[in-house]
């Protein structure tokens, strides 16, 4: 069985989030492992866990603006356990916290083949495409208010 828990940095899990993102988004590309936890000081870490195991990782990475705004990045699914609704599972988690934190949006970079996840989850593709880290992206944003 699956569970979504929220960790910190602290927490054991953490170490296994770590590597999942390495495995899964980094390596895959040529980046540096732990490449991309410049804000994970300052983030909140949502895991999906089975079995004690880490599958699945999102972050949410506060706005450095006043602004009640936050980012969704480094979201990561084991191979093994593509296709089977944790992504879906771990965003619901994150936007829940996020109106609970009174966040009015929260935006992400889509890389191409997930946009269609993240429309089916209420978020809007705005602005021009980019390229990050090789990869064309999207702009996307929901808003919670």
């Amino acid at each position: 069985m699956i569970k979504i828990q929220r960790i910190t940095q602290q927490d054991p899990l953490y170490q296994q989030e770590r590597e999942l993102r390495n495995v899964v988004l980094l390596r895959p590309i040529g980046l540096p492992d732990n490449g991309w936890e410049m804000n994970d000081h300052k983030a909140w870490h949502f895991v999906a866990v089975e079995n004690n195991t880490v599958v699945g990782c999102v972050v949410l990475v506060p706005s450095d603006t006043n602004k009640p705004t936050a980012q969704l990045v480094q979201m990561a699914i084991a191979t093994t356990h593509q296709g089977k609704g944790i992504g879906k599972l771990l965003v619901v988690e994150l936007l829940a916290f996020a109106k609970q934190k009174e966040l009015l949006e929260i935006t992400c970079h889509s890389r191409e083949n997930a946009i269609v996840f993240y429309k089916k989850l209420g978020f809007e593709v705005y602005g021009t495409n980019f390229e990050e880290v090789g990869i064309p992206h999207s702009h996307m944003r929901i808003r919670l208010k």
